[in-house]
């Protein structure tokens, strides 16, 4: 049992250590970001209701509505929710960087519960597989859906259309990354990596453009590169 709790939470404590000592000005308070991962834990529950309720109906048979409805844009949408009545009023998010902070958390504390889950059922040798997709999707995603809900905090202009771009994006990448797994049984492994790394790509890129937001309050002429 160590071994599985081991296996199961240290990935995502390694890259929600990564991406907190990615920021550059002042870091959040531990215990808001440890506040943020116990709500991403606590979600895993009622969206595995309600998608065990929509596959019980027979909504799970076909592979794009299960990759990208009950999938993706549930969980995702759980995220989106979470962060916008909790971490989203927080006095400490003070900088857009500080989004990626606090969506990562939710992301990986999700993850770590759905990942444990998955360890105690099929075993501790699935451990470094589920480390390299799962888990580490769940904090691309939630880096993503943090750089927008970190713009769209500090806003002046458009701060809905970000705000929605927080949830779109993250739910559609979900919903590719499950549509692979489940519509493509053999060789999905071919086009998973390759996936991956762009995503690796793309996250990093609002990781950095996120530290480049250093006023408090973006202006109008920079929204262009945002989107």
């Amino acid at each position: 049992m160590f071994a599985i709790l081991t296996a199961g939470i240290a990935p995502a404590l390694a890259l929600l250590t990564f991406f907190y000592l990615k920021d550059r000005f002042e870091p959040e308070p531990l215990s808001m970001v440890f506040r943020t991962f116990l709500y991403g834990a606590l979600l895993v529950f009622p969206i595995m209701f309600i998608q065990h309720a929509f596959e019980t109906e027979g909504y799970g048979t076909n592979p794009f509505i299960q990759s990208f409805l009950i999938v993706g844009l549930l969980e995702e949408f759980f995220k989106w929710f979470i962060f916008l009545y909790t971490a989203f009023k927080y006095t400490e998010f003070d900088t857009a960087y500080d989004g990626i902070i606090y969506a990562v958390s939710i992301s990986l504390g999700f993850a770590t519960v759905e990942n444990l889950l998955y360890l105690f059922s099929y075993g501790v040798e699935f451990a470094v597989g589920r480390a390299i997709f799962p888990v580490s999707s769940h904090a691309l995603f939630g880096v993503i859906m943090g750089y927008y809900l970190g713009v769209a905090k500090f806003s002046r202009f458009h701060r809905n259309t970000f705000l929605f771009l927080a949830l779109l994006i993250p739910a559609i990448l979900h919903g590719l990354y499950d549509f692979i797994l489940e519509a493509i049984k053999i060789g999905w492994m071919y086009l998973l990596v390759p996936f991956m790394l762009a995503m690796w790509m793309f996250g990093m890129k609002k990781v950095k453009l996120a530290n480049q937001l250093k006023a408090e309050v973006i202006p109008l002429r920079q929204h262009k590169e945002q989107i």
